[in-house]
């Protein structure tokens, strides 16, 4: 071991050249692919969405916790980072000449839309804005919605295959709750009365006489009211009526500036 370490080496690594670096496109395609701007315009509707949800978290943690560890704020800054230079690539992959990315985002309106993301782009760090900005009720609104839908689809396919109902008037009340949070959406208005004139019977039907080893299940009348009423939901929501995207007007905004 002595003779080792007294050994000369055979070769001295070469110090760091960064004439030497790869860049790594390890994310970009091997052909280039032109997007039209509408295809541009939705991309970045996309992005733009998904900094601003990551901007909130990192807002809303830092709130509670007063300041973020390095680990947090070094992971926010990466996937930040990631996003924007993600739009970058959208914008040189543009079929048409578009300006530079902040004048872009500002022209086809997604900084009024998603203000926490010019306050990012100029600031460099995640800043809640003082007023609602229009995605504040957008996105608990899909996610209302999408809970709607797969509440519905899950009970439609219980009462069909489950051999046992004795939950379905607990998933049931749910899915009024869920409704209840829709105000002045006449189709849901309509189910929501369906669901309180029918539902103390439905109650009823599943309570399980004393002494009795069998799993309450609905009669059959019941059982087919749940299946259409359930089917009912989820086709309304599916179908997205001009009653019930209203919310996503805003969104549809991006790009018509550009046509």
């Amino acid at each position: 071991m002595a003779a080792v370490s007294l050994t000369d080496p055979l070769c001295k690594p070469c110090s760091y050249r960064s004439h030497f670096k790869v860049e790594v496109c390890v994310k970009k395609p091997l052909m280039p692919i032109l997007l039209s701007s509408e295809q541009v315009a939705l991309e970045m509707l996309c992005l733009c969405s998904q900094l601003d949800l990551l901007i909130r978290a990192q807002v809303h943690q830092e709130n509670l916790k007063q300041d973020s560890s390095p680990e947090e704020s070094e992971s926010f800054k990466r996937h930040g980072a990631e996003i924007i230079n993600q739009m970058n690539l959208c914008l040189e992959n543009s079929s048409e000449p578009v300006l530079q990315l902040e004048e872009y985002l500002d022209v086809i309106n997604l900084f009024a839309i998603l203000p926490r993301v010019e306050v990012y782009m100029i600031h460099g760090r995640p800043i809640d804005t003082l007023g609602k900005s229009l995605s504040d009720a957008y996105f608990p609104y899909i996610g209302r919605l999408n809970q709607l839908l797969v509440l519905s689809q899950q009970v439609n396919e219980d009462v069909k295959h489950l051999g046992s109902h004795k939950y379905i008037a607990h998933q049931l009340s749910a899915i009024y709750q869920v409704l209840k949070s829709f105000k002045d959406i006449l189709p849901f208005s309509i189910i929501r009365k369906d669901i309180e004139a029918n539902f103390k019977q439905l109650k009823m039907s599943l309570s399980k006489e004393d002494g009795s080893k069998l799993d309450p299940q609905l009669p059959a009348h019941l059982l087919s009211w749940v299946s259409e009423i359930t089917q009912n939901i989820v086709s309304t929501v599916l179908t997205l009526s001009e009653e019930l995207s209203e919310e996503f007007n805003p969104f549809k905004e991006p790009g018509s500036n550009l046509s």
